[in-house]
């Protein structure tokens, strides 16, 4: 039996969505399931003897597009997409509405990305009638994301949203990497925003360990270039009518590399201290005034990074324009001169750019 979380919420497990959509139920009208696939046969697999009627709503991929059974150019595009969510009158007399989104229950897996769009789903549900959340156990990755739904919605941290969660369904536990995503999407006021910091560096820090895993990297999902003229224009009216933001221009041809947009902040080190075990002892041993300054600036990968593309540990990188040498990448890291250790680095030299205004 699904547990009562709020009024018209549900959380439960595999079982207790197959009872609503083999057998229709007098209070669920809506299911959210987060299965390792978003397909329906997911259920079929895992009990051959079930069968559930479905008619496809639509299927939304990553970047916002749509797949609403409309023949269009774009079709090969999307199909080659990472599946967001997929929205369909499942069960009895097709009358469940419910929204599958496919997440692995694993501390490596991307929860932040999906969390606006479940959180309204169970929004929306609620309103027109009672939703069920649920994973196999009911116990990661259904808790995360009604976690994550009352932090919101009731302006919780993410300790007292769960185990305010937890005295209605005692069993619930998401796995440390859902945790942790968590307590970013508190320090980020309880909304995913792509233009701070605390996401930057959990993207920056996703794709490090999908080349660590030896995984092919996409590069068309880097940064846009903001060195054509589209990306410039974005960037402005992205940052609101008539508002400047600083470009980064390389500084022999004066092309721009990057923008404010697409730096990694990073938390200073303590300067020359961090360099000590490389170097022979020499100098006042009582003078402190270490630089803490940084010599280079931090960027998420971006689309003009072509030797990124090769698929090398490390390697200069090259403006796409007059090929002078800016900076270095390294999947496993680069030690700023501030001290701190960036991981993966795509480092710019402030000696090889000029700031600027876009």
């Amino acid at each position: 039996m699904p547990y009562l979380v709020r009024d018209r919420l549900f959380i439960g497990n595999i079982n207790d969505a197959a009872e609503v959509l083999q057998n229709g139920s007098e209070e669920i009208t809506h299911i959210l399931s987060l299965l390792s696939s978003a397909s329906i046969s997911f259920f079929s697999e895992w009990k051959s003897a079930m069968s559930f009627p479905t008619r496809e709503i639509n299927k939304v991929y990553f970047g916002g597009s749509v797949d609403d059974d409309d023949d269009d150019d774009d079709d090969g595009d999307k199909s080659s997409n990472k599946v967001l969510c997929l929205v369909e009158f499942a069960g009895k007399d097709l009358k469940v509405v419910r929204m599958a989104v496919p997440l692995r229950d694993m501390e490596s897996e991307n929860l932040l990305d999906y969390l606006d769009v479940c959180i309204d789903f169970i929004h929306k549900s609620r309103k027109e009638g009672s939703v069920l959340v649920h994973c196999f156990a009911g116990v990661s990755r259904s808790a995360a994301i009604i976690t994550a739904y009352l932090m919101r919605t009731e302006q919780l941290s993410q300790e007292d949203a769960l185990e305010s969660l937890r005295k209605s369904c005692e069993s619930v536990c998401p796995n440390d990497g859902f945790l942790e995503q968590l307590k970013m999407f508190e320090e980020m006021g309880y909304k995913v925003d792509t233009s701070s910091s605390i996401y930057k560096r959990f993207k920056l820090k996703v794709l490090g360990d999908t080349y660590n895993r030896g995984e092919i990297i996409d590069c068309s999902k880097f940064g846009a270039d903001p060195g054509f003229p589209t990306a410039a224009v974005s960037s402005e009216t992205s940052n609101g009518l008539g508002k400047s933001t600083t470009a980064y221009r390389c500084k022999k041809c004066r092309r721009v590399v990057a923008s404010q947009e697409n730096v990694i902040e990073h938390m200073p080190g303590e300067g020359e201290s961090c360099f000590e075990w490389q170097k022979r002892k020499g100098g006042n041993p009582f003078d402190r005034s270490d630089n803490h300054d940084c010599s280079s600036i931090f960027v998420e990968p971006l689309r003009w990074m072509t030797t990124v593309e090769d698929g090398g540990l490390e390697g200069k990188l090259l403006c796409v324009h007059c090929d002078s040498r800016l900076g270095y990448f390294n999947w496993s890291g680069i030690q700023c001169s501030c001290g701190s250790w960036i991981t993966p680095a795509f480092q710019l030299h402030k000696s090889r750019v000029d700031e600027s205004t876009l």
